[in-house]
């Protein structure tokens, strides 16, 4: 009896042990889910391709694009916002992949060129082995023509992207951009000046393109069609908010229970967790950077 006692003692310390060790690789709860409070979009209503038709396929619901050695692929929002929630639930391409862009990104790069803004989330492509890394970025009135001015944060993350789907969203607003895994805040670019922030109008665009020269550690691995097509899956469309021909009145959407904006004291921990376990550059910690050219980094 006192055996077996002991015998079950262990096997439930084993457990609990276990537990701990799984949990310590996942970022704690939000306590709140934005994407559950937004509808989900017909991709033929609310979109439109924008290269590559040949290379989109729509099946059960989910958007496949491709890149070969002939073309990427594109789509676009019929509508520009200038704020709003967008969001997509998105599958990886396992195995090689370096050199390949699959991206979800707000822009007006085609109503502004050569002076737009952009807001990135980004997956770069990899090599055997390596898992993918999530870039956000944000470009400001031309910061990503000509010479870049980039706000990179890049992130590992703590699943595998190519096993399912999962959900990435851009919550933006005249306060705030946050970036959501999952509904899970990974960063939070607030609004400290006119100068360092998106305020046009911008349309919700997703593609698959080769980036050769500089996606894959800087470019040592390049897209290696021998391995094509290189695919991407969309699914769970969002994209609401106020549009640009929205009426004055238009209250932004927020990433927390709290119509103001901002995040809640949960939200905060589950980010802060990522940016300590998954966080592998920032680029307001980069002594390399001119930060004179990113003046937020300072304050």
């Amino acid at each position: 009896m006192a055996n077996s006692l002991i015998s079950l003692l262990t096997i439930f310390h084993l457990l609990v042990l276990l537990g701990s060790s799984v949990n310590a690789y996942w970022p704690p709860s939000p306590g709140y889910w934005p994407s559950s409070k937004v509808g989900s979009l017909n991709f033929y209503k609310g979109f439109r391709n924008l290269w590559g038709p040949q290379h989109q396929r729509m099946d059960k619901n989910a958007l496949t694009i491709w890149l070969d050695r002939t073309s990427g692929s594109g789509f676009k929002s019929v509508k520009p916002f200038r704020s709003g929630y967008f969001g997509a639930s998105i599958k990886l391409q396992p195995g090689y992949t370096a050199g390949v862009i699959t991206s979800l990104y707000l822009s007006n790069n085609e109503a502004h060129p050569g002076f737009h803004d952009e807001v990135d989330i980004e997956f770069l492509g990899t090599t055997f082995g390596k898992p993918y890394t999530l870039q956000t970025n944000v470009y400001i009135r031309g910061s990503g023509d000509g010479k870049i001015i980039g706000r990179e944060m890049k992130f590992r993350l703590w699943f595998d992207p190519t096993s399912d789907f999962h959900h990435y969203a851009i919550l933006w607003s005249p306060r705030e951009i946050i970036f959501l895994v999952d509904d899970i805040p990974i960063r939070r670019y607030p609004k400290k000046s006119a100068a360092t922030f998106p305020l046009r109008p911008m349309w919700l665009y997703g593609s698959i393109w080769d980036a050769s020269s500089w996606a894959t550690e800087n470019g040592k691995y390049k897209a290696d069609y021998k391995y094509q097509p290189f695919t991407a899956k969309y699914t769970n469309f969002k994209a609401i908010g106020c549009t640009a021909y929205s009426s004055a009145r238009c209250h932004p959407l927020s990433a927390s229970p709290y119509r103001s904006g901002g995040l809640t004291r949960k939200q905060y921990q589950a980010m802060r967790w990522v940016q300590t376990h998954n966080m592998v550059y920032n680029y307001c910690r980069d002594y390399k950077r001119d930060h004179s050219l990113t003046p937020e980094c300072g304050r």
